[in-house]
């Protein structure tokens, strides 16, 4: 009996310490013993069951927690992340602000649906700058839907290059107008801003037949210093008057003369009699006022309203359409361009197209046509060049041309192995206004031997002087030049 109490007693604690290895050995119970033993196997095995299960569900609350820890740590990581990039936004909204603000060099305006951009640019020209004109850079090409809005693909398609594009119209611009337009109308505009003046040297395109293209002077493909004003119908005059005024400033200051003529409705056109009765009045109004003798060239206005062209005179006598001004009722009203008045009320801009040069490559061969290449020292596009005597003084030369361009002069530098004469000779066909000669008794005396262009036969040479002395004689030609224009 005893026996089989101590076993059952060793069972028992076994099934409470290791359940799944307690064994009772049944055979060696006396009978009375064995119905307990039978229930406490039953015991053993419940036990192990609920063992198992106590464990299963604790190896699953751990991985729920490494789970839970593993998140949390993630979210940390994914917080850190946003305040780094939270940071860096604001860093960059800081520099976009810091950039609109200060330099404004290139902000975008428009964007048009076909994947173009319109932006303003206000590193402006110094006449520009002066005259407050916002400078702006515009698609070289446009969509066929804005061309038709401007009126240009029904009056003007014969002079343009069009193309397709993914099933689309589209044409190179013959003109700078509809870019303008865009922006003016990027955003809502008080009479208090008025005029608005837009400037652009704008790249464009026409169609011009294979035997009328002459030189520089008629190209297909051309820049033009565009410019388009915005204004008030009582500030017409006034505007016509400044833009007339800058561009007799302009040709004066290249010693051109020029002629004025003033170009009526032509019978391919476009608006009412109303409104180019009006807008002709405004400019000859302008020019009376101004006192400029004009004559009159009957129909051959823009077909979007009357213009002024000056026609200036080269050397040889032969004229040149360069400048217009071009006032224009039409395109405004097309494009629903708006501003609001005095009153509140929403009223139509009138628009001037300007130009001074014209097409500029044009402009520079006619420049070089009536100085027969021979450009005054202020307009040269070399006004030095610095010719080295032998190899042995080119670091000299080297450090004579930096010094001149540090007093923005504009200069070049040969330091070619060939002989001075041949230098010089080159130099004086490329009739630069200035010769710089450097030899080794030049650079023992750190002086220069000067030439110039302009002198009088036998009388060219300068003789030797230093670099300062150059630079202020050329700053007084220059100064000169524009005090006689």
């Amino acid at each position: 009996m005893e026996h089989s109490l101590n076993l059952l007693l060793d069972y028992i604690q076994d099934i409470l310490t290791q359940p799944d290895k307690a064994s009772l050995r049944s055979d060696e119970l006396q009978p009375g013993f064995r119905e307990l033993g039978e229930k406490l196997t039953l015991l053993a095995d419940a036990v192990c069951q609920l063992k198992n299960k106590l464990q299963l569900k604790a190896e699953t609350v751990e991985m729920e927690n490494q789970v839970l820890l593993d998140n949390i740590q993630a979210m940390d990581e994914i917080s850190w992340s946003l305040e780094q990039t939270n940071q860096e936004l604001r860093n960059n909204l800081a520099l976009v602000n810091a950039l609109t603000n200060y330099t404004n060099n290139m902000i975008f305006v428009y964007s048009v649906d076909t994947g173009q951009e319109v932006h303003t640019n206000q590193s402006a020209h110094l006449y520009h700058q002066r005259e407050g004109y916002l400078e702006i850079s515009t698609p070289v090409m446009l969509n066929r839907y804005l061309w038709e809005l401007s009126g240009h693909w029904d009056h003007y398609r014969e002079n343009m290059y069009t193309t397709v594009i993914d099933g689309e119209d589209f044409a190179l611009k013959p003109m700078n107008c509809p870019g303008g337009m865009l922006v003016y109308k990027a955003e809502p505009h008080s009479y208090k801003e008025l005029p608005m003046r837009i400037g652009e040297l704008g790249l464009v395109h026409r169609h011009e037949r294979s035997g009328q293209m002459h030189g520089l002077m008629r190209v297909r493909c051309f820049t033009q210093d565009d410019a388009h004003i915005f204004m008030m119908r009582e500030q017409i005059q006034e505007e016509i008057k400044g833009v007339a005024r800058l561009i007799d400033e302009v040709y004066s200051r290249f010693g051109f003369p020029y002629h004025v003529e003033l170009s009526t409705r032509p019978e391919n056109s476009i608006g009412s009699d109303e409104d180019w009765k009006i807008a002709t009045d405004g400019l000859r109004n302008a020019l009376e006022d101004l006192e400029l003798p004009y004559t009159v060239n009957e129909g051959d206005g823009a077909f979007y309203g009357p213009k002024i062209d000056f026609h200036l005179q080269d050397s040889i006598g032969r004229t040149w359409q360069c400048g217009t001004i071009q006032l224009d009722f039409q395109l405004p009203a097309r494009f629903e361009a708006e501003f609001t008045g005095a009153d509140g009320e929403k009223h139509r801009p009138i628009m001037i197209h300007r130009v001074i040069y014209g097409s500029i490559e044009r402009f520079i061969g006619i420049l070089t046509e009536h100085y027969a290449g021979r450009f005054p020292v202020w307009l040269a596009p070399v006004q030095v060049k610095v010719l080295s005597v032998s190899e042995k003084n080119s670091r000299y030369a080297q450090q004579v041309c930096e010094n001149l361009r540090k007093a923005d002069i504009r200069c070049e530098l040969d330091i070619r192995s060939e002989k001075l004469g041949y230098k010089i000779r080159e130099a004086r066909l490329q009739r630069v206004p200035y010769l710089v000669i450097v030899g080794e008794k030049e650079e023992e005396t750190k002086l220069i031997s000067v030439r110039n262009r302009d002198g009088e036969e036998g009388k060219q040479d300068l003789g030797q002087m230093t670099v300062e002395m150059l630079t202020e004689r050329i700053s007084r030609e220059c100064t000169a030049s524009g005090e006689a224009s």
